[in-house]
């Protein structure tokens, strides 16, 4: 066996892959249902857009979680595509202000340090994504963050905590990822801020 398998990048694959096709299934089906005349009650509206953030969360983890070769680009359609799903209805915004486009990879480690911010931005907030280069910076604004010492500590050592939970997985593969891509961290937080730069 290849011990050089990202096999966590796989599974992550696998399951957004596998998951795809049924959460389609519904959406044709609720679609099916209101052209054939049936009423649009507030239980086929909560399915609809239940389905709805499940695609577009799948679309995020596909990204964040799945498998990233050096040679695959992601277009800026797809990425707003992807980003305007994820937060549509969310207290969170963002601005992606990268143009053309650009390495799977380098998504991927945007979309985990966005998941990073996420969890400092409770009671919402704006991301905004830049590129100068290769060199990336992340800032997560909002009038008031919730910050989790332990781990932002830990991220700005390079290292994740011996008792991150499922919960705060990206903190750990997004060092993970980091040092595979040997990128340098940067990290700046303030009462209202977050940047993080790689």
């Amino acid at each position: 066996m290849d011990m050089d398998l990202d096999l966590p990048a796989l599974l992550g694959s696998r399951i957004c892959h596998d998951l795809i096709s049924p959460l389609g299934a519904i959406a044709n089906g609720v679609e099916l249902l209101l052209m054939s005349g049936a009423a649009a009650s507030p239980e086929v509206a909560l399915i609809a857009e239940s389905v709805a953030n499940a695609n577009a969360r799948i679309r995020f983890f596909r990204v964040a979680y799945g498998m990233a070769s050096a040679e695959q680009r992601m277009g800026r359609p797809e990425i707003l595509s992807i980003l305007t799903d994820v937060t549509t209805g969310s207290r969170l915004g963002f601005d992606w202000a990268v143009p053309g486009d650009v390495p799977r990879i380098e998504v991927k480690l945007a979309f985990l340090a966005m998941q990073c911010c996420e969890t400092a931005l409770p009671y919402g907030g704006k991301i905004t994504f830049s590129r100068d280069g290769t060199r990336w910076r992340i800032k997560a604004a909002a009038s008031k963050l919730k910050i989790d010492g332990n781990l932002w500590s830990s991220l700005r050592q390079m290292s994740a905590p011996a008792d991150l939970s499922s919960a705060q997985l990206q903190f750990g593969l997004f060092v993970q990822l980091l040092h595979q891509q040997q990128r340098r961290l940067t990290l700046d937080m303030s009462a209202t801020d977050i940047v993080i730069g790689f």
